[in-house]
């Protein structure tokens, strides 16, 4: 296994200052920052794909209000998860973050078979870009516990309709604490 880590949308624009980790967006940042520090010290490539829009974007002309406009501080990762210069950062202008992007040629040159996306929010831009990542024929995980959207039900609902596919063991939901040991394992 060589993986990736991608992080989806966990960005200053869209976090409240300051955290106070009752939302559910916001209870995960402990998981994640940890997580990232811990794969790091295996060499596994993080990758933060932000939202970078246009003010004007098509995105724009359903009930999604701007936000994480090019060129401001709201496209940059999440200061608390400590992003490091050896990090990727990844604008996207849609939910995923292979969708017209060079993340793939990018995980290719990096020699990456396994991708590892965790993120906001579950039910957009981690699910698309799960997809895209087995699209592209990537093995594909769903951090669970790195994954979250406004409601709990809905990512609950969501990633259950995921734990039992068709695709395992290509395409998995787990924990960050069990894909560690994993790597543990392997690497």
């Amino acid at each position: 296994m060589k993986p990736a880590i991608i992080i989806v949308d966990m960005l200053e624009g869209n976090y409240t200052r300051p955290l106070k980790g009752m939302k559910e967006e916001e209870k995960i940042v402990p998981v994640v920052r940890d997580f990232l520090n811990r794969a790091r010290g295996f060499d596994i490539p993080v990758i933060f794909a932000c939202d970078s829009f246009l003010e004007k974007d098509f995105i724009f002309g359903g009930r999604m209000k701007p936000h994480a406009i090019r060129g401001t501080e709201g496209t940059k990762p999440l200061s608390e998860l400590e992003p490091r210069a050896s990090d990727i950062i990844l604008d996207k202008r849609r939910f995923s973050a292979f969708f017209k992007t060079d993340l793939d040629q990018t995980l290719r040159t990096l020699g990456v078979d396994t991708v590892a996306v965790g993120g906001i929010n579950t039910h957009f831009c981690v699910l698309a870009t799960a997809f895209d990542a087995i699209c592209n024929d990537f093995a594909t995980v769903i951090l669970e516990d790195m994954s979250a959207c406004f409601k709990k039900e809905i990512h609950d609902s969501l990633l259950d309709a995921y734990r039992k596919n068709v695709l395992y063991p290509i395409f998995r939901v787990m924990r960050s604490g069990d894909l560690l040991e994993e790597f543990e394992r392997e690497m």
